[in-house]
């Protein structure tokens, strides 16, 4: 029998316990702590995935379970894709949460380039099995852009405002949108995760799943915030962080979130290129009406934020004290030396 487990964010547990016999699903009993009338929908839901191919993707097990139920039975908390994920899960040897023993890293600021080393020492760290599950807040030693792996220096940076204000510059290896950050203004953290974690999720599925422990956090702050697709932490206010992803070959996921707690709206408009279709798409008139700091919006001191961000995760999940040991960083200091310090790697996209 194997297990799987999806937490629907912002909604409830599935589980799914499936047999495989011929390379097809044999028997499937879905169950969680979730709402669905009437009480028959569930023979349904099991009965619609029965037969599928055990590599069926989650469009095709959505498809079936759609298709397999009543369209008048009322699934509240999950539906028919949370069950397809909760399946996916169970075959492709997902784990929780709990599966895990969790680290966590807080400690002195650290320069733009040297946080840029750490996330791919520490990922990679991870997939080699050499360091657990980590959670690490970030404290920044200097301003920074910090430009996604794909985008072009040009046109989202106006280097000679960023040089005059003392701004550096850097590309990171995860995908995303520019970030302006400067000491004390911003609450970033990385977590460093075993692909299983995320076993049987899409790519869109993950980001909201990897980051729910944060929206409850900030809700319990008092927050009216949700997750806006693909990457968004906002609020009815406006937007409050983003998130960027990476998956490590060798077997793990780098996934960070920078959330703005206090920004120099005028630096921030001066420095960022932000074009008029990305603008139009998010439904706002400027990039400075786009960033609503968790500073106004919950009163507290950020470090007090981040408190509440670690206990909350504690809270959940447990976690272990923790630190960048020796050769984490001889190898972020090597890295920075070979990749990201260089013309090569920050002018991949000029």
């Amino acid at each position: 029998m194997l297990h799987g487990e999806y937490k629907v964010p912002g909604g409830k547990l599935v589980a799914a316990d499936v047999e495989v016999a011929d390379g097809r699903l044999s028997s499937v009993r879905i169950s969680g702590d979730f709402f669905l009338e009437p009480d028959e929908a569930l023979d349904e839901i099991n009965r619609s995935v029965r037969g599928a191919a055990v590599d069926a993707d989650v469009d095709t097990l959505t498809a079936l379970v759609r298709d397999g139920t009543d369209p008048q039975a009322r699934m509240v908390g999950f539906g028919p894709e949370s069950v397809a994920v909760a399946v996916r899960r169970a075959v492709t040897g997902s784990t929780g949460w709990r599966d895990h023993e969790w680290r966590v890293i807080r400690e002195q600021p650290r320069s733009p380039l040297m946080h840029m080393a750490l996330d791919q020492v520490l990922a990679e760290e991870v997939a080699a099995g050499r360091r657990s599950p980590t959670l690490r807040f970030w404290e920044w030693a200097d301003p920074s852009v910090i430009i996604g792996s794909f985008q072009s220096v040009r046109n989202e940076v106006d280097m000679a405002t960023a040089e005059h204000h003392g701004i550096e510059v850097v590309r990171r290896i995860t995908g995303g949108g520019a970030m302006f950050v400067e000491p004390g203004n911003t609450v970033t953290y990385s977590l460093y995760a075993p692909k299983s974690l995320v076993a049987g999720m899409s790519f869109a599925d993950s980001y909201a799943f990897l980051d729910d422990w944060v929206l409850e956090v900030l809700r319990e702050l008092g927050l009216n915030v949700w997750y806006q697709p693909l990457n968004d932490i906002t609020s009815d206010g406006g937007k409050i962080g983003g998130a960027a992803q990476k998956r490590v070959a060798s077997g793990s996921v780098l996934h960070h979130v920078t959330m703005s707690y206090d920004v120099d709206v005028e630096k921030l408009g001066q420095v960022l290129r932000v074009g008029g279709v990305k603008l139009s798409d998010k439904g706002v008139g400027s990039v400075v009406k786009r960033v609503d700091p968790l500073r106004r919006q919950t009163g507290l001191e950020r470090q007090t934020i981040i408190d509440r961000l670690e206990s909350g995760f504690r809270g959940r999940y447990g976690l272990v004290e923790d630190r960048i040991g020796a050769d984490e960083q001889r190898r972020a200091e090597e890295l920075i030396e070979t990749k990201f310090a260089t013309s090569e790697w920050f002018q991949r996209v000029p």
